[in-house]
């Protein structure tokens, strides 16, 4: 998932798996949760796990998650980096 643009063509991404792999902060993605489009399976976004990458890496858009959806994902990422319990 797409977080926020960095520079010079970079993205700020989250993971996102169809295994929480016992992440208390990971959160269930269904087909409810996207506006358009979803994914294969329910997934979860994992918001301690972040990276960049180059949007040349880029091949597909796959959906468009709900804003409600977003923005409790995008709480977790914020707790993470604030270390809130």
């Amino acid at each position: 998932m797409v977080i926020a643009a960095a520079e010079r063509g970079d993205w700020i991404l989250r993971q996102t798996t169809s295994n929480p792999y016992s992440d208390t902060r990971a959160v269930r993605l269904t087909d409810n949760d996207f506006e358009h489009g979803g994914l294969q399976l329910n997934s979860y976004a994992r918001p301690a796990k972040l990276f960049t990458a180059h949007e040349s890496l880029f091949v597909s858009e796959v959906g468009v998650l709900r804003t409600a959806s977003l923005l409790r994902i995008t709480e977790e990422v914020v707790s993470v980096i604030q270390r809130r319990n």
